[in-house]
């Protein structure tokens, strides 16, 4: 068999491509650690600073912090000015990398990807066994770093926004009714909603425990408590009727049994009651997808989404690029027949679903 013959232009873009993905995972190291040590916070608004003075002001040593700061500028992370040999933060590099209540802080973030090299062994043994690979499982920064990912986008969205384009809802939820947040994590949707709204009460549930702990936790420190309930509890069982909304929040693409997760839904949905779908953006086709965003959510998928609705026995395991019309195929085979899309984000769909 003759050899392929290989185009060296081609070879040289590819190559480049790939090395410029290595470049990005060494890069996020370093975002973490820019990020634990405080780095980002004494750059953000301090104009052109020395390495030295950066030392100084995050107690780091300096020959390292201007190591870094080379990273950061070989990375377009920060601006290097040659003729005084400092480092600049822009409002935008900020927004993303010491803001931590922007809607675009994005360093946390990078605990995902540590947590999949950290449990790279249990995905090697799924595809070879077909096994799943639950929630609880995975490395713990898997956990914080899903939840920060979505905190923030969630703040600057949720309240503002998705719910407000669902009909009626908001008026219901300013007068006050029962509410379900499925597969909470951490309650930061839940704790959002029981803040934007106190006449309603707010319950979340999810199959991790140490999660629930520290939704507990985190709803005790925002001052919630009162009003809302968390339980560990699956989503084809959880406890309560007559909910007047029912929220799955990122969380129905993990499920094993997702259509069985909607019909408890409409089971236990009070007469005129919705649904409200959030799912990462995806179009219905492979070939629609091809983008990095994609690619982030399928890769995603593979270790995390799909191996947890593996783990849990299901006939369906929709995977985090599910798109609208497989969505709308499962809450169709529940019984429900409204399903539209809300609103739309680069990173989310949300859809009002009602029976």
């Amino acid at each position: 068999m003759d050899a392929p013959v290989i185009d060296r232009v081609k070879l040289d873009n590819f190559l480049t491509r790939a090395l410029n993905d290595i470049s990005a995972a060494y890069g996020g190291v370093m975002v973490s650690v820019g990020h634990k040590l405080g780095l980002y916070k004494a750059l953000a608004g301090a104009g052109p600073i020395s390495s030295q003075e950066l030392a100084t002001r995050t107690g780091c040593a300096e020959r390292y912090v201007r190591e870094w700061l080379n990273s950061q500028a070989a990375g377009g992370y920060v601006a290097y000015h040659a003729v005084s040999d400092t480092y600049e933060l822009s409002p935008e590099q900020a927004f993303v990398l010491a803001d931590e209540e922007s809607p675009a802080f994005l360093p946390n973030a990078w605990q995902v990807p540590a947590s999949m090299w950290f449990d790279e062994e249990k995905t090697l043994e799924a595809f070879r066994t077909g096994r799943g690979v639950s929630w609880g499982e995975h490395d713990a920064r898997l956990h914080c770093g899903v939840a920060a990912f979505y905190r923030n986008g969630y703040k600057a969205n949720l309240v503002p926004e998705w719910l407000r384009a669902l009909d009626g809802v908001v008026e219901k939820l300013e007068a006050g009714i029962e509410v379900a947040d499925i597969g909470c994590g951490f309650g930061h949707s839940t704790i959002l909603m029981a803040k934007a709204f106190p006449r309603s009460r707010f319950n979340g549930f999810d199959v991790h425990a140490p999660s629930i702990a520290e939704a507990r936790r985190l709803a005790a420190k925002a001052g919630v408590s009162g009003r809302t309930h968390f339980e560990v509890a699956r989503a084809v069982d959880y406890p309560g009727t007559n909910y007047g909304l029912i929220c799955f929040f990122d969380c129905l693409h993990d499920m094993g049994d997702p259509v069985s997760a909607a019909r408890y839904a409409a089971k236990v949905l009070a007469p005129g009651g919705t649904v409200m779908l959030i799912e990462p953006f995806a179009n219905d086709r492979l070939e629609d997808n091809l983008s990095p965003i994609s690619r982030l959510y399928y890769a995603a998928s593979t270790t995390m989404c799909c191996a947890h609705a593996i783990s849990e026995g299901g006939p369906l395991a929709l995977g985090a690029q599910a798109g609208e019309a497989r969505l709308a195929d499962v809450f169709r085979k529940a019984g429900f027949t409204h399903f539209r899309r809300a609103a739309q984000t680069p990173f989310n769909l949300i859809f009002e679903v009602r029976r």
